[in-house]
């Protein structure tokens, strides 16, 4: 008996040279980043990652600046963003090595680039998005607004007070003045060579700490100072107008100073927030994403533990970054406030809940449309409430939940759920970045080829 199998030898050489294009597929994700970052730099959109090079060609030769972006774009598609799995799949990945050309460059030149180009790495959202349109995936009808929240690169225990960061200031400085008496103790009035790694070390944990007890204090002081602004303003009403002004008087500046306020060691910029499985370290994503394509059409993050007040600003981002308004915008209960309920105009009409999304859900399944007129001295509260009870408002707000809420479960699948970086800053061009690619994947699943359409366009 003698069986049939295909030949196998592992060690069979090639009569031609293989070309590494013949291994990934036309239709491959890997070839679509490709084309449309070629496509980009060809329009001189990746200028800026050029800038950091010099230009008359001395020093030692670096990683062409394209492929690098290719690699790092590439690689948070496939939720691999860590710059080590990076260079780990720079040697084992194919879709890697057509990328790079087959050039390995190393972990830390990996994340020295992605470090040192945040801002063009940014800008890449835009560029992205035109795309998108020019495909016919934005429309701006009618977009859903929500934030996530994700875990910085930063521990959750290394928060601290003022007073604790008062008490490790002045247990460092004891230390440093006890081991300088032991020093002169030990070598009089000379050198006696470097000081010790331990004290070196403690010297950079005291600038750390005084640098969070410094912000610490500057947060509170800016609140103090928001207080005595808000009296102030009150004060001069009730002298304008000449009568009290009913309700809470405001508290005094010195209440308003929260002394158990608290700030993380690592990562300065992070908050504790908290999320649907508890309290994280971390910072608050923003997204408004388009209820017909689930494409990204602005993006955001900041460092604030809710939402009410990001309303306004994604709005103003939404046309930064398409150049307009969407129609309509839903929002859950977190962006709800009377303030920005008169942020709608002619140009975006809002539904926000005023419930939280269990309750604002029982009510929109439980109560009928509302009939009638609508009651003469009805509050801005009362007419959302009531325009969300009717039936075009019911049928409007249910698509919030299947639009944002899916484009962050994709982002969970693909691996988002802590940012690499630290600071402000730079974290929120990874969140642009983790947003670029969940615009470009959208972009590469509608079949459509920015390079080659133009270059059908230009044959004809």
């Amino acid at each position: 008996m003698s069986y049939n199998f295909r030949p196998y030898a592992q060690d069979q050489m090639y009569l031609m040279p293989p070309s590494i294009t013949e291994w990934v597929s036309e239709a491959s994700l890997a070839r679509f980043t490709s084309e449309v970052l070629d496509e980009m730099d060809r329009e001189g959109k990746l200028a800026a990652v050029y800038h950091q090079y010099r230009e008359d060609g001395w020093g030692s030769a670096a990683y062409h600046p394209v492929m690098m972006v290719k690699i790092l774009v590439y690689g948070y598609c496939m939720g691999i963003t860590s710059s080590r799995r990076m260079a780990q799949a720079l040697e084992s990945d194919i879709a890697f090595r057509y990328l790079s050309a087959a050039q390995q460059p190393d972990f830390r030149t990996i994340a020295d680039f992605r470090r040192l180009h945040l801002h063009a790495l940014a800008e890449l959202f835009v560029h992205v998005l035109a795309l998108c349109r020019e495909a016919g995936l934005v429309k701006l009808g009618r977009v859903a607004l929500d934030g996530r929240r994700v875990a910085a690169n930063a521990a959750l225990d290394q928060n601290r007070t003022v007073k604790s960061l008062e008490e490790a200031v002045q247990h460092l400085l004891d230390e440093a003045e006890r081991l300088d008496r032991a020093e002169d103790r030990c070598y009089g009035a000379a050198r006696g060579d470097e000081l010790p790694a331990g004290l070196r070390t403690q010297a950079g944990r005291l600038q750390r700490l005084q640098e969070a007890k410094r912000r610490l204090e500057h947060t509170q002081g800016q609140a103090m100072q928001a207080q005595v602004t808000k009296i102030e303003a009150r004060r001069q009403q009730e002298a304008e107008t000449g009568q009290k002004r009913r309700g809470r008087k405001p508290r005094l500046p010195d209440e308003v100073r929260d002394r158990d306020a608290k700030v993380n060691l690592t990562d300065l910029d992070s908050r504790i927030l908290k999320s649907r499985h508890g309290w994280i370290q971390g910072y608050n994503g923003q997204a408004m994403a388009d209820c017909d394509s689930q494409v990204i059409v602005a993006c955001e993050l900041v460092a604030q533990e809710n939402d009410v007040r990001q309303l306004g600003p994604m709005l103003e981002r939404c046309e930064t970054q398409t150049g307009a308004q969407p129609t309509q915008l839903v929002a859950d209960a977190g962006y709800w406030s009377e303030e920005n309920a008169t942020l709608q105009n002619a140009d975006t009409e809002l539904f926000i809940a005023t419930l939280k999304d269990w309750k604002q859900r029982k009510a929109l399944r439980d109560q009928g449309a509302p009939k009638g007129r609508i009651p003469h001295g009805a509050t801005i509260r009362d007419r959302m409430e009531r325009k969300l009870l009717t039936r075009r408002g019911k049928a409007i707000y249910k698509q919030r939940g299947r639009t944002i809420e899916p484009v962050f479960g994709q982002m969970s699948m693909r691996g988002l759920n802590r940012f690499w970086l630290r600071g402000l800053q730079k974290v929120k061009a990874e969140w642009s970045l983790w947003c670029t690619t969940h615009n470009l994947l959208k972009l590469w699943r509608s079949g459509f080829w920015p390079a080659r359409v133009k270059a059908c366009a230009m044959a004809y």
